[in-house]
């Protein structure tokens, strides 16, 4: 209680309504996979479309692995089906598995060198920022002019560099602490400026992914203006392309970083990139896809899907979680299911989308459904057939058409009933955008045999296109076996965890109770008024206790505070059923 001690007015702010719960998003997801690019080790920002992804990550071209083996850019396509079909938050985290690690080949960062300087003094070289054969490309740097002037030359930064004769007779001269200066440290005449006296900075075009000068950036150019050649620069190439970025979004906005030997001088830089011309091309080369990715391996040099999905544990709004394409890597495809199912059910909130293996039977289906068996997970069959986006009317050595693991899909649309419904509504007949066809046309049969164990069928409809026909959990256990049952009680554990924080430490007695009981009954309420629970009246919909009648005193001496809640959740209708037999005309209902 605050204290009064002397005579006045005064004015207190309290609160006479319970607590609120606010609930949590449930369509961010997380992928984890090889890409072209892309930073390691690290989750990234959130995605919110497709350019991004390309821009971090790299393009739709095919992977070659082992420098032979070509393999379809699973991650890449699947993150463009996932934005189509309504996605719209992502993480992703890039499995990569370098060549001969170990050996005297491992695969290095992409280099250009840059040239060598005055007196042939070696200036330094851009280097990518990560592996991968997205990453060589092309960086092309422009010296630029502009007129100066005794007021500019005396307002420009430390560092800077200016010009003055002709093109015959050029002078460099750089801004240091006693003035500006040339390479032999005579002294620029400011009171007897020439007239053709001009500032020089550097704009570079950085184009990753880019075989030649005239080629396309794999995401588009990132553009550098007005850089400085000397050290001291407050934008010097070495500083704004920096080995160590000064911040995670700056490191994934900058795919190069600048190696600049010591004791480089701007005169000497300058005269590397440049020599008597006004541009300089450098290329990046030497990097590639490595191998096949690996599900584990305790090598600090590989990143194998358990770290990649390691790193997305630190994002805390991941709901939905999957690996695009580990399936058709034979020797990662079991061991990466199992490590998604346990990355989902040790955090809780979340749910593993799989796959199975491409031009895989009814029978191989039921088989992959039969080694695992969790209520966090959906397992989804068959793959997808999508155009080819590479594709060319006049080149029939690509091919028309790409078949696609579902789970990118199943995200996307995971997230657009999320959006468009409620994650209470179960995720299926719903259209899969995009997709052609699907590798294989399921039967009825077929999916009477599947849709019992589990395995959810994506089927054609004549008339009503290509949707998901199918809402199962892979688990044996009766009270999960739906995939909206298990989110829909994902996302009320997860809301009710996040919202009661504040409840911790509070004196546990019939105060706090009942604030408790209010909070989650009005939380509970908005979900029963919103269609999200079954039952004509609230008390009908659920329940909350949250009293002595279900806290023993060794709770209390033990400092629990007990809440138990129970909800009507509602079940799709998945066998929908007509009962229709004749009548006669006098006959009554």
């Amino acid at each position: 209680m605050p204290e009064y001690l002397a005579p006045g007015v005064y004015v207190e702010e309290t609160s006479f309504r319970s607590k609120s719960i606010q609930g949590v998003g449930t369509s961010t997801t997380g992928f984890a996979g090889p890409t072209r690019k892309g930073p390691l080790g690290t989750a990234s920002d959130v995605i919110t479309s497709y350019g991004e992804f390309e821009r971090i990550y790299g393009g739709m071209a095919d992977l070659t692995w082992g420098g032979a083996t070509r393999a379809v850019n699973h991650m890449a396509h699947s993150v463009r089906a996932y934005f189509d079909n309504g996605g719209a938050r992502l993480y992703v985290s890039r499995v990569f598995t370098p060549r001969n690690v170990g050996g005297a080949t491992t695969q290095a960062s992409n280099s250009a060198f840059a040239g060598v300087g005055e007196a042939g003094a070696e200036v330094g070289s851009f280097r990518a920022r990560a592996p991968g054969a997205g990453l060589n490309g092309v960086i092309i740097a422009y010296q630029k002019t502009a007129p100066a002037s005794t007021a500019t030359l005396n307002t420009a930064p430390l560092g800077a560099l200016a010009r003055t004769g002709a093109e015959d007779a050029r002078a460099y001269f750089v801004k240091g602490a006693v003035g500006w200066v040339d390479s032999a440290d005579a002294a620029l005449d400011l009171a007897a400026l020439p007239a053709d006296t001009v500032l020089v900075t550097l704009n570079l075009e950085l184009r990753p992914g880019a075989a030649s000068r005239s080629g396309e950036a794999e995401g588009g150019s990132i553009i550098y203006e007005r850089l400085g050649f000397g050290a001291g620069h407050p934008r010097a190439l070495a500083t704004s392309l920096a080995r160590n970025p000064s911040s995670r979004s700056q490191a994934l906005a900058q795919p190069y970083w600048f190696d600049q030997v010591a004791d480089t001088t701007a005169f000497s830089l300058r005269a590397a990139m440049f020599g008597d011309g006004d541009e300089g091309v450098f290329t990046l080369t030497g990097g590639d896809d490595g191998e096949a990715p690996v599900t584990t391996d305790d090598n600090a040099e590989i990143v194998s899907y358990t770290d990649a999905l390691a790193a997305l544990e630190e994002v805390s709004d991941i709901a939905i979680v999957a690996a695009p394409g580990h399936s058709a890597v034979a020797d990662a495809f079991q061991g990466t299911q199992n490590a998604l199912i346990s990355h989902a059910e040790r955090l809780r909130y979340r749910i593993a989308v799989l796959d199975t293996a491409v031009n895989t039977g009814v029978g191989d289906a039921r088989a992959v459904r039969g080694r695992i068996d969790s209520t966090y997970a959906a397992l989804y069959y068959p793959w997808v057939v999508v155009p080819n986006p590479a594709a060319r009317p006049s080149d029939d050595t690509i091919p028309k058409e790409l078949t696609l693991p579902p789970s990118g899909f199943i995200c996307g649309i995971y997230a657009r009933n999320d959006i468009q419904r409620g994650v209470w509504k179960a995720p299926a007949n719903e259209v899969v955008r995009g997709a052609l066809r699907f590798e294989r046309e399921i039967s009825r049969g077929e999916q009477e045999v599947l849709n019992p164990e589990g395995v959810n069928c994506l089927r054609s409809f004549f008339g009503r296109g290509n949707r998901v026909w199918g809402a199962r959990t892979v688990s044996s256990d009766p009270e999960w076996v739906y995939v909206n049952i298990r989110r829909y009680f994902i996302y009320l554990e997860h809301s009710i965890d996040r919202s009661t924080q504040w409840a911790v430490f509070e004196p546990n007695g019939p105060r706090l109770w009942s604030n408790i009981t209010d909070t989650v009954s009005t939380f509970l309420f908005a979900e029963w008024r919103s269609g999200a629970l079954l039952g004509t009246t609230a008390e009908e919909a659920y329940f909350v206790r949250c009293d002595r009648s279900i806290m023993t005193q060794a709770d209390l001496d033990n400092g629990r505070l007990v809440c138990e809640i129970g909800v009507a959740a509602l079940k799709p209708a998945e066998f929908v059923i007509f009962r229709i037999g004749q009548k006669t005309a006098d006959a009554q209902g």
